[in-house]
């Protein structure tokens, strides 16, 4: 009809206008596109107030032309792209974390270095009632017979500072001082010693193997075992490190009770491999100065490589530890050779550290590493700092001391006046 406005073409109700048709899907390919790209910027800005590091586009999605009138104005949309779900980190991020992270490290790395040199800044360093610097090894065993008194007599004539012993309980609630649970390596006899009264206690065998020197033997005219009351009341002034190898409350309370009535609280050292014996010797003599254990060593190292041990109190006064270079040559932990090797080499680079030895002996903590048996040994062992050595042969260790003089020591033997024997 002429005049009339067609429906067809235009109109305000035709396609595209903006009319109400507008509200239906895809009635215009620019309008979509555009919703979809301010959509997309709204969830990108909200997604960085999450503290994302994705970075939203910023550009509209591409429009595929249209072919003519004949499309009749639907939509060639491309497809979206998908949002990673991992954004790659920015330049920007990484040069900010960067520009805060190692100023940090650098600091922290100067402090540690500096308080681990200086540790008297932080700490006040432990009460010492005896320096040690040669300890015989379970009395002297490459010399005597291990654990007799004659042993620790012998080595009382080199002056020593420490005489390291290991206890455990007879049937009848005696404390005897021997290295082994079982009798046979040492007596023949195939039974543990909380089997047997202490009367009825077998003698050592003539001869020992010393264990740190192996093909080596001990002799000696004495061959019975003692009791660790029998040497707290011959060597009255002499301190003693007393290794506890089982978990045995009853004999730990009895050692406990021996040094309190002998008064021994600051010269008598508790000593275990095991946290779980050593919290226990805590409990029975708190006053009696402890050593490191297995699992705490672990921790002294991890605090020191990580740099944190100059920020933390330690309550051990003496580490009891091996010297690496023995192993493989004296000591063999492992059946395989290659297991020791390997061992040998990974605990040097681990244990063998000037700073660590040093910051420990300004701290009051003693460092004793066992077992050496030779002049090579010794050397290393002092050359790195270490307080002591411990060995086998105290005779061979007085001399070397005797030509390599130390730091001035008052050794604990000089006032020394043997109980009379009962």
């Amino acid at each position: 009809m002429e005049g009339s406005p067609s429906r067809k073409g235009g109109g305000d109700m035709a396609w595209g206008g903006p009319g109400p048709r507008m509200s239906r899907l895809g009635s215009s390919p620019m309008a979509w596109a555009s919703c979809q790209w301010q959509v997309q910027q709204v969830l990108g800005a909200w997604w960085s107030r999450r503290g994302s590091l994705l970075q939203p586009r910023q550009s509209k999605p591409a429009v595929r032309e249209g072919a003519g009138e004949g499309a009749e104005g639907k939509p060639f949309l491309l497809e979206p792209e998908t949002l990673s779900s991992h954004p790659p980190m920015s330049a920007f991020t990484v040069t900010s974390f960067l520009y805060y992270a190692l100023p940090a490290l650098g600091g922290y790395t100067l402090l540690s270095l500096f308080f681990l040199r200086r540790p008297h800044l932080l700490h006040v360093p432990l009460h010492r009632a005896f320096r040690c610097q040669l300890a015989a090894h379970r009395g002297g065993s490459g010399e005597r017979l291990e654990h007799t008194m004659e042993a620790l007599e012998n080595s009382m004539t080199q002056r020593p500072d420490l005489f390291e012993l290991d206890c455990h309980l007879t049937r009848d609630g005696q404390v005897v001082v021997s290295h082994d649970k079982n009798l046979f390596r040492q007596s023949g006899l195939n039974k543990d010693i909380q089997d047997i009264d202490y009367k009825d206690l077998p003698l050592y065998r003539e001869e020992l193997e010393v264990y740190f020197s192996p093909g080596k033997f001990a002799h000696g005219s004495d061959r019975k075992m003692i009791r660790l009351e029998d040497v707290f009341q011959r060597f009255p002034k002499i301190p003693v490190s007393v290794e506890v190898k089982v978990d045995n409350e009853k004999l730990i309370n009895k050692i406990a009770t021996l040094v309190k009535h002998f008064d021994r609280n600051e010269i008598t050292i508790w000593a275990s491999s095991k946290n779980s014996v050593m919290k226990k010797c805590r409990v029975a003599n708190p006053e009696m100065p402890t050593s490191f254990t297995a699992l705490r060593v672990v921790w002294l190292l991890l605090m020191y490589y990580v740099g944190l041990l100059p920020f933390f109190s330690i309550r051990e006064k003496f580490l009891l530890c091996f010297l690496p270079t023995i192993i493989n040559r004296t000591y063999f932990p492992f059946r395989f050779s290659a297991l020791n090797k390997l061992a040998a080499a990974f605990t040097k680079r681990l244990i063998m550290r000037r700073s660590l030895i040093r910051h420990l002996e300004e701290r009051g903590i003693q460092v004793v590493f066992w077992c050496l048996n030779e002049e090579s040994d010794f050397e290393v062992a002092y050359r790195l700092g270490a307080t002591g050595v411990m060995t086998d042969y105290p005779t061979a260790l007085r001399h070397y001391l005797d030509n390599h003089p130390q730091k001035p020591n008052q050794s604990n033997s000089d006032s020394y006046s043997p109980a009379p024997p009962r």
